[in-house]
């Protein structure tokens, strides 16, 4: 498979074009939940564009801004660029603390409800095999992450739109595990 090409924009965003045997009739969104989410979309005519999006809360929001800031998103990102056929995100068995599992949770309970209001079919995707199809190894580590998505011809800001755009890679190209 050819590798991507890099198209410069002026807003600091990256687009990728994939290769030509790529189907392109279907927007594919990538996700990477946390505090720090991760993002990676394929629309319609094969561009992938990423990167991430801050939901840590404001000093004097309540405790559901964080999940009413993540539904406005991604109603504005299925408006802008979608609509949106399908949802990848990474799912998460492991957490480092209590908070982490929390957030995680909430943003995964807010993305399912967001997907099934709108008909929109999602599927979380392992860990390790996010990792393995990236990097070769199971339990690679985030700068291997960022490299493995750099080696592909993306320019990832940071280890969560890394893991975003190698979630939206194994969809395409295992044809979400089915491949």
């Amino acid at each position: 498979m050819a590798q991507p090409t890099l198209i410069p924009t002026c807003d600091g965003a990256r687009f990728e074009s994939l290769p030509h045997d790529t189907p392109r009739n279907r927007c594919t969104l990538a996700l990477d939940l946390g505090t720090s989410t991760g993002w990676a979309i394929r629309g319609h005519d094969g561009l992938i564009t990423s990167g991430t999006v801050s939901l840590r809360p404001g000093r004097f929001d309540g405790g559901g801004m964080r999940y009413l800031r993540f539904t406005n998103w991604l109603t504005e990102i299925d408006r802008l660029s979608g609509p949106v056929a399908a949802i990848w995100f990474e799912e998460v068995r492991r957490h480092a603390g209590t908070d982490a599992s929390h957030i995680y949770g909430g943003l995964m309970a807010t993305l399912t409800a967001w997907a099934e209001l709108r008909g929109v079919p999602y599927e979380g995707v392992p860990v390790g095999t996010i990792k393995r199809h990236a990097s070769g190894k199971g339990n690679a580590d985030k700068a291997a992450m960022v490299a493995a998505v750099r080696a592909r011809g993306f320019s990832p800001a940071d280890d969560n739109e890394a893991d975003a755009i190698a979630i939206l890679l194994w969809a395409i190209e295992t044809k979400g595990g089915v491949a």
